[in-house]
């Protein structure tokens, strides 16, 4: 037996195993399965479920009792007892059989559509009576009310053969040259053909007339596709009254309701192939489709796949037994294939016994092909040292990776990392310690990092968890200490908050504010709720002496805009000072830095001169500003005076301007170029400046005489 799982869903191939010849004895056959595994492992459901060499279609008959196939070579017919779990008998017919029908509950009466154009028919006995119709068929129906059946073939006839009467009757003309498949609907018995050209066509038999037709070609392409040649119809399915499910020769199932002209639903196989089988499983409300290559089950209304079978041979046809979830498969191989699904439903009643098997199974699941093997890709071998094994038979390449067997992975890993089941133990050992921990009784422990903020945190979480407890329907939010996505803000100190940053500081008024409100409401909700509790809810005047709550939140706008401006310019204080500061400690290192040079060159007179009478250098260290040595009290009387004054002194000092920078102090040297005009004006004042100074007299006799008061010659006022 063999376990497969697609989309979560088990499917068990009972019939997966090796084959005994016939012609072993029995002592051989009990040798075998003593040594080979795998023939210990098979399930023989049914004794002898096989053909010689191909099955092509297979059946259960309506009482579940029967299963009957026909295969060939040579061409036979074969039933088996499902309550005997046993062969029931085996008949050879004289040519390939194309279908065949159950016309019964049992057995008792068979009808095959052979290859040559021979309806063969068959009772419980045996052959009963053989006929021919006039071509090649390829399907049939049985009509019960009527008891017509119903042959399609190389014809543009349907033609009709009454089992009561024993006689053809009028043939259905159609409008199709060629019709493939046909179907009659167990409810209202509306009869549908599937043509070659991709219509289906719809007869009443009461009356014998066509009663609507479907173009399912132009339905099963959609946009974009490359049409090779025209989709036939290969499959036709009734289900309930309404609902009729038609497959293609390009691979699409078409879902339809009699009342529409187009599709409810389109499902692609994907391999373009004809669809050979369709069933339906109306407990789950699922479609099994089949074609050479894979079944697919999915759901009939939104066409979503619930699982698929993929046998190693291609398929023929597909039986699903009535209310349980077994399949049985005809393949192009000797084996017919039994596929159970415990998804789809029970085992059935004659092989209860598979539900218990399937239930240990998955109790104790089976090691597949992979867990004896590591897959691993080239980094991993570098790690290991491996890569030497590339190309070798040790390892199978595998997608972008390959596999290497789990004994030598281990013993490579183990020689690589000798401690790593020591480190492993230690992990262990620690995490059930943690596990033991968290039983007792826990202790709040403030974290490393951002200590202030997870207290503020806790607090806030307490005080809310506070309010809810009093209220009824209340529910507590997660605190974000106890979030995970939150939890390196207070392991990694990388997220430490500087509280004396300038951001901290323009931001912390107002999260403090909204803090204190926070705490504000919270402590009115607790005063509310413990009012609400001793007092009745219908007073809603405010108390007095209470200032109202748009007052308060005023005052708090007012409050922490003050706040937000002292920090403001406290900052800006601290800027100032800093700056100074940095310009004090500039000062002291440049004279620290003279006084060094100056104190070698004090002790003889000759340095002295040279001092005197050669430029002086200083050496300035990196990162330190430059600053002049001058006077500064002089720099800033000069900045006090006039620019006219300046200029003046810089003439004279024979300079016309210096500049401090971080690099030295840079002079400049300029000259006014005036006009001509400039120049005679100057001139022509300057002229007159000097006589005037020779015109000018003397005013010496005027002064006054010493020892006199103020007044008129010293005298007091009134006198003269």
């Amino acid at each position: 037996m063999q376990v497969s799982s697609v989309n979560d869903v088990k499917i068990y191939n009972l019939s997966y195993g090796k084959s005994l010849p016939e012609w072993l004895s029995d002592r051989k056959k009990r040798q075998l399965q003593k040594k080979d595994v795998e023939i210990q492992r098979r399930i023989e459901l049914i004794q002898d479920f096989e053909m010689p060499t191909v099955c092509t279609s297979i059946k259960v008959s309506r009482d579940g009792q029967f299963i009957l196939a026909a295969g060939t070579y040579k061409p036979r017919i074969r039933c088996y007892d499902t309550y005997q779990l046993s062969l029931k008998f085996e008949r050879c017919l004289d040519s390939d059989v194309v279908a065949f029908d159950i016309l019964s509950d049992d057995y008792s009466k068979l009808v095959f559509l052979h290859c040559d154009r021979h309806v063969e028919f068959h009772s419980q006995h045996g052959h009963y009576y053989k006929t021919r119709i006039p071509k090649f068929g390829r399907d049939f129906s049985y009509h019960y009310p009527s008891c017509d059946l119903y042959f399609v073939g190389a014809s543009s006839e349907v033609f009709r053969l009454n089992l009561e009467q024993g006689r053809f009757l009028n043939s259905l003309q159609t409008d199709a040259v060629e019709n493939n498949v046909c179907d009659i609907n167990p409810i209202h018995h509306l009869f549908a053909t599937g043509s070659s050209e991709g219509r289906v066509e719809c007869w009443d038999p009461r009356v014998r007339n066509r009663v609507g037709k479907l173009d399912c070609a132009l339905s099963s392409l959609a946009e974009g596709t490359e049409v090779q040649a025209l989709p036939s119809i290969s499959a036709l399915k009734f289900n309930s009254s309404l609902t009729m499910a038609v497959g293609t020769t390009t691979g699409q199932v078409l879902l339809y309701d009699l009342r529409s002209s187009q599709p409810l639903l389109v499902k692609d196989h994907l391999y373009n192939l004809p669809i050979n089988s369709l069933n339906f499983h109306n407990q789950l409300d699922l479609v099994v489709s089949s074609d050479s290559k894979i079944i697919k089950i999915w759901n009939k209304d939104t066409g979503k796949l619930f699982s698929s079978i993929q046998p190693q041979t291609n398929i023929n046809g597909v039986c699903v037994y009535p209310n349980s979830g077994m399949l049985f498969t005809a393949n192009e191989d000797p084996k017919m294939n039994t596929f159970y699904i415990p998804a789809l439903g029970p085992a059935p009643r004659w092989c209860s016994f598979l539900d218990n098997l399937t239930e240990e199974l998955e109790e104790s699941p089976e090691s597949t092909v992979y867990d004896d093997y590591k897959f691993v890709t080239r980094k991993d071998l570098e790690n290991l040292g491996l890569t030497h094994l590339i190309g070798s038979s040790l390892l199978r390449a595998y997608m972008h990776g390959f596999f290497m067997d789990i004994r030598l992975y281990h013993k490579v890993k183990g020689m690589v990392n000798p401690f790593a089941y020591e480190e492993y133990r230690k992990d262990k050992i620690r995490q059930k310690i943690e596990e033991a921990r968290t039983q007792r009784v826990q202790v709040k422990k403030l974290p490393k990092v951002n200590k202030e903020l997870a207290l503020k945190l806790m607090e806030e979480g307490d005080d809310e968890a506070e309010v809810v407890s009093r209220k009824k329907k209340g529910k507590a939010l997660p605190s974000i200490l106890g979030d995970d996505r939150f939890k390196v803000m207070f392991e990694n100190s990388d997220y430490q908050v500087d509280e004396q940053s300038e951001e901290f500081r323009l931001l912390n008024p107002i999260v403090s504010k909204v803090g204190q409100k926070r705490k504000k409401k919270l402590r009115l909700l607790a005063q509310q709720a413990a009012v609400s509790e001793q007092v009745p809810e219908d007073n809603d005047e405010e108390p007095e002496g209470r200032a109202s709550s748009e007052e308060e939140s005023s005052d708090d706008d007012k409050s922490w805009v003050e706040e937000v401006r002292e920090q403001r310019r406290l900052l800006r204080q601290e800027d100032r000072d800093r700056r100074r500061q940095e310009r004090k400690d500039a000062d002291r290192n440049t004279v620290l830095v003279e006084r060094e040079q100056n104190g070698g060159e004090e002790c003889s007179n000759v340095a002295e001169s040279k001092k005197t009478s050669q430029p002086q250098f200083y050496q300035i260290k990196a990162g330190e500003e430059f600053r002049s040595f001058n006077d500064m009290a002089r720099k800033q009387k000069l900045q006090k005076t006039s620019l006219e004054e300046r200029l003046k002194l810089e003439e004279h000092s024979e300079t016309s301007g210096t500049a401090d920078t971080a690099v030295g102090s840079k002079q400049l040297t300029f000259t006014l170029k005036k006009s001509e005009q400039q120049k005679k004006q100057q001139q022509a004042e300057r002229e007159h400046h000097e006589e005037r100074k020779k015109l000018r007299r003397s005013a010496g006799h005027l002064s006054s005489i010493r020892g006199r008061g103020r007044g008129w010659g010293g005298r007091g006022r009134g006198r003269h």
